[in-house]
């Protein structure tokens, strides 16, 4: 079995911080989302791995990434021209994939304990594919998924105004080689993208055994800036503490913050689920719970919780508490030492800022 993971995408709702950047490698608790996404296919036993990529980020990715080794595993690389669709990159990769069965994993989403039995289930079946679904409060927003009377999958319909289940497709998938002859049978839809859903009903319509895998924990969807920080609070619930770092005597650091090698933490109040990253100094501040400060930071006279702050950032003199925030690399948040007083501000394009 191989695995594919798609990610290349704009990243718009996470402007600007993806002008620079790919989505997939904003850090979750101080790891890439897609490293999260290699570790759980590695982790159910495939090792030979595709990774579609943009022109845009294609080569920050191959450079974060590289040949796979790290996990064991090996990587290949699959271009895509243009955001034309997830079954778009499905056909693109048919040389990688060949005859063998794949699981296909968006590389910006992020679940709770693995794939491992997904995969498992899938390579003892018969089916032709499997679609990772979850239960979902509001299914208007998501493809939603129905169901026969024998369990399959009979239906798909796309973000439904009245939905008739609350089975939302969570971005997994397992498909044998048949995939391949729907992705050729289906047109652009309205987005001029081949898209998934369609390729998937075009299964269920000639009636291949298309089955779902129903997934219970949490899962979240790191597109937007509020998942992002969602997610982060709840990988970092479920991280084994660990102090490898300094922490002065006039400290106070709870049993649920992560202090990596190098950081110091001096006459500070760090409450977790936290992270502080190596060789970052917290000083004279409070971090905050479901907060992941990243390598090479300093944090000095500040407060900050709830937040993600990447790496080589300095947040210095800063009056009021920092929080729900998304903050990019080599960024610099001071206290203007000037008067008249006043915010001074340089941002780029489509930032958000909220001043009291």
């Amino acid at each position: 079995m191989k695995g594919l993971i798609l990610s290349g995408g704009k990243g718009t709702r996470l402007r600007p911080l993806t002008f620079t950047s790919a989505k997939q490698l904003i850090p979750l608790a101080n790891k890439p989302v897609l490293f999260r996404v290699i570790e759980a296919i590695r982790e159910a036993g495939v090792t030979d791995i595709g990774i579609v990529i943009a022109p845009e980020t294609g080569e920050e990715i191959k450079q974060h990434v590289g040949d796979g080794s790290r996990w064991d595993a090996k990587v290949t690389y699959i271009l895509q021209d243009a955001p034309r669709g997830l079954a778009h990159a499905v056909k693109i990769s048919r040389d990688y994939i060949g005859d063998e069965r794949f699981v296909m994993f968006l590389g910006d989403n992020c679940i709770q304990g693995g794939i491992h039995k997904l995969i498992q289930q899938y390579e003892a079946s018969d089916y032709n594919s499997q679609i990772v679904l979850t239960r979902v409060s509001d299914p208007r927003s998501y493809g939603v998924a129905v169901l026969g009377e024998d369990g399959q999958i009979v239906r798909l319909i796309e973000k439904p105004k009245d939905p008739p289940s609350d089975l939302a497709l969570v971005g997994i998938y397992m498909f044998d080689r048949h995939i391949f002859e729907a992705v050729e049978h289906i047109t652009p839809s309205w987005r001029n993208e081949l898209e998934i859903t369609d390729a998937i009903q075009w299964l269920v319509s000639h009636r291949y055994r298309v089955y779902p895998y129903i997934h219970t924990g949490w899962w979240v969807d790191t597109g937007k800036r509020e998942d992002m920080l969602e997610a982060n609070a709840l990988v970092l619930e479920e991280m084994t503490p660990r102090i490898e770092g300094e922490v002065d005597a006039h400290s106070q650091v709870d049993s649920r913050v992560t202090v990596e090698p190098g950081a110091q933490i001096v006459n500070s109040v760090v409450r977790g689920p936290t992270i502080i990253g190596r060789n970052t100094r917290v000083v004279n501040s409070y971090v905050g719970p479901f907060t992941s400060i990243d390598h090479d930071c300093l944090i000095e006279n500040a407060e900050i919780e709830r937040s993600i702050v990447l790496e080589h950032c300095v947040i210095r003199d800063v009056p009021a508490r920092i929080h729900d925030s998304l903050i990019g690399r080599r960024s610099q948040i001071t206290r203007a030492p000037s008067k008249p007083q006043g915010y001074r501000l340089l941002l780029g394009d489509y930032s958000q800022t909220g001043l009291i």
